[in-house]
């Protein structure tokens, strides 16, 4: 028995790739033309369905994947909000060196920016209410500290990783489960061991739906932990909870009628994008979970777009693709200029498609993902909303 994952020296060595990129370098090889150089493309041709803006990300481990191989890059930077037809990176350099890492480089690319849109559409639309993601449960464990990565940049405002101090050098956020709730057969006791025993800059958030109705726990979970309690949180299944909405506005109520209206509400459990604008004015805050891990894909592509030859770079692509490499250049969020790579603008004179990687070396710092994220927050406040 074993995990079926690739190790990270699998991954960086080329191993973990298509086996017919494999095959096209051994042809290369074999006839003569390691020594071919292109500029490579990856861009974003259309937008899933509905969607008017994507978050651009995994930049950092793309940038890891191709380290230290003789290449150039060059890529807008990680948190950019893109439209469709925007190219994100170009990669320089012989494709005998390029051609196996396309696979996990796109892989990376369109995962990272796929969960990250998500994670930020569900961000925008909670207004300026908090958002946690607890979406690790429904994907393998070897890419949760990548899905708690994406999910951050996206916007949210806690990850539940236990790892994410170190990983991301963010603690981990989160609430107590049912089964904490089962164990105990009741629901005071279980209350009552999470204030006594969690740290105490952890929020004393009661969940409140595993045995009975909502309002009458609410009431009970304040009586229990008095002034120390921060909130309720609402996990109900859907087949079982009713009118959501309905059921908020009854605690709500109740909570002001007994003078703690100052007591947060939370909800979680299968929450969507429609369910969130329902909700928004009434709650102050999300969990979501499975609709960011499986997000519509964000698709990605990557294409040979010019080729050296005799000391130029010559446009040279296959058709349905635009030839020659390009840049980006920003006049605001999502109003860009795109124009040939060594063209001056027209309208824009911020260039977006900034060189990373110089023969395989890291020639600028990265930020942080917690500068990442405020990049992106700061541009969905001009995004249009979902």
């Amino acid at each position: 028995m074993r995990f079926y994952i690739a190790s990270e020296d699998e991954i960086l060595n080329g191993k973990i790739t298509d086996i017919y990129f494999l095959r096209t370098k051994k042809i290369i090889e074999a006839k003569g033309l390691k020594e071919v150089k292109v500029r490579m493309e990856v861009h974003l041709l259309d937008l899933p369905e509905n969607y008017q803006w994507v978050v651009y990300a995994g930049l950092e481990e793309a940038l890891h994947l191709l380290k230290g191989k003789p290449i150039d890059v060059y890529s807008l930077p990680e948190g950019t909000l893109i439209k469709e037809n925007t190219p994100v990176m170009i990669v320089e350099g012989r494709y005998y060196d390029i051609c196996e890492f396309e696979t996990p480089l796109l892989g990376i690319l369109r995962h990272y920016t796929s969960v990250a849109t998500k994670a930020a559409r569900f961000k925008k639309l909670a207004l300026n209410k908090t958002v946690l993601y607890f979406g690790l449960r429904s994907a393998h464990p070897a890419i949760h500290p990548m899905l708690d990565r994406a999910a951050y940049i996206g916007g949210v405002d806690g990850v539940s990783g236990s790892f994410n101090k170190e990983t991301l050098g963010v603690p981990p956020m989160g609430t107590m489960p049912h089964a904490l709730i089962l164990v105990f057969d009741d629901e005071v006791d279980a209350w009552k061991a999470f204030d006594e025993v969690v740290e105490p800059e952890v929020p004393r958030i009661a969940l409140i739906d595993t045995y009975n109705d909502e309002r009458f726990a609410t009431v009970k979970a304040v009586n229990a932990l008095g002034k120390r309690i921060h909130g309720v949180r609402i996990d109900t299944p859907r087949s079982r909870r009713g009118d959501i909405k309905a059921i908020v506005e009854e605690i709500k109520w109740t909570l002001k009628l007994i003078g703690r209206d100052d007591v947060k509400i939370y909800v979680s459990g299968g929450l969507n994008e429609e369910k969130v604008k329902e909700l928004r004015e009434l709650v102050d805050g999300f969990g979501i979970g499975t609709s960011v891990t499986f997000p519509p894909s964000v698709d990605l592509s990557m294409d040979i777009v010019e080729k050296l030859v005799n000391g130029s770079w010559i446009p040279h692509t296959k058709k349905g693709k635009w030839p020659g490499a390009k840049k980006v250049w920003r006049c605001g969020t999502l109003d860009y200029e795109i124009t040939p790579f060594n063209f001056n603008p027209i309208r824009c004179k911020e260039d977006l498609m900034i060189k990373w990687l110089e023969n395989g070396k890291i020639v600028r710092e990265l930020p942080s993902v917690r500068e990442i994220r405020e990049y992106v927050l700061k541009q969905l406040r001009e995004a249009p909303e979902p």
